[in-house]
């Protein structure tokens, strides 16, 4: 899969799960839960007891899973995930390095950002996306209304609060995809292995997308096409 796909695949399915768990098999748990019910993402966040591993591991399982890396803060970090098979980077902050490194690499890569300053200095780097983090605590779908006028041909990530009350808003508001955590993958419902319960939840956030990016309008589409 290239990076084109990779990143074609990520805004056409919306949702980016954010897997940040204490164990390993947590985490493969999680990544496979979610790719079974219609959202073969995973964002495995080197926080990760073994995250390279588990990155591997899924890579080598089944190459239709899109496996990134999460809370990438530096070179060496980013260069063992990219040699680990992860075929997206994302940032909790900017680090400009980080975004030139994954461009070079050919790799999809989306830096975490908060104020328009920090919008204008990562697009410059060219990402192929721009995270919003913490988006909800910064005025949540507002604030994304708000950035997108000056910043037309950003294409947006919110994350960090991201819910079922707001996922819909989000999309109305502008983002191109959402990344979303506990709110999708439950600790509770990895520690049961209840892989149902993930499911469901899988199936409510599918749906409030597709329904929410029907409401747009013909112009609002092409801006994200």
């Amino acid at each position: 899969m290239t990076k084109q796909q990779v990143c074609e695949r990520i805004e056409e399915i919306g949702i980016i799960p954010a897997v940040r768990v204490a164990q390993a098999e947590d985490a493969l748990f999680a990544a496979d839960a979610v790719s079974a019910h219609g959202i073969p993402i995973a964002e495995i966040t080197v926080t990760v007891p073994g995250a390279m591993d588990v990155i591997a591991r899924l890579v080598r399982r089944d190459p239709a899973i899109i496996v990134g890396a999460g809370n990438i803060d530096d070179i060496e970090t980013a260069a063992h995930a990219v040699d680990a098979g992860a075929r997206f980077l994302t940032t909790t902050g900017l680090d400009l390095e980080i975004v030139r490194f994954a461009v070079e690499q050919n790799v999809c890569v989306f830096p975490g950002v908060l104020t328009p300053t920090e919008v204008m200095a990562a697009s410059k780097a060219g990402p192929d996306f721009v995270k919003l983090f913490p988006c909800a605590p910064a005025g949540g779908p507002a604030y994304i209304r708000a950035l997108r006028p000056p910043f037309p041909d950003i294409r947006f990530i919110a994350s960090g609060g991201v819910n079922q009350q707001t996922a819909a808003e989000f999309i109305l508001a502008g983002a191109a995809a959402l990344g979303i955590g506990s709110a999708l993958i439950p600790h509770e419902a990895i520690h049961r292995r209840q892989e149902h319960w993930i499911g469901e939840l899988a199936r409510r956030f599918l749906h409030m997308i597709k329904e929410a990016r029907s409401l747009k309008s013909p112009s609002e589409k092409q801006a994200h096409s």
